[in-house]
């Protein structure tokens, strides 16, 4: 049997990323997934951003592949 010396492993360290960078980033992304919660499961055409039913066509399979009831 032959014996293989083991080499120690240089300690790993883990980078800490401040607060005041993600929070920005997180802001975005959090409005960004409520408007998208919001064209998803609450929009109906009533108080559309484009007038017209067109959005609601758009993400109509949607609805109702999440469960949302739409009519």
């Amino acid at each position: 049997m032959s014996q293989t010396s083991a080499t120690p492993l240089a300690p790993v360290e883990i980078p800490s990323i401040p607060l005041a960078q993600i929070a920005p980033w997180a802001l975005f992304f959090g409005l960004l997934g409520l408007l998208a919660i919001f064209f998803v499961s609450a929009d109906q055409g009533a108080v559309s951003i484009p007038s017209g039913m067109l959005l609601h066509e758009f993400v109509h399979d949607g609805r109702h592949l999440l469960g949302y009831p739409c009519h």
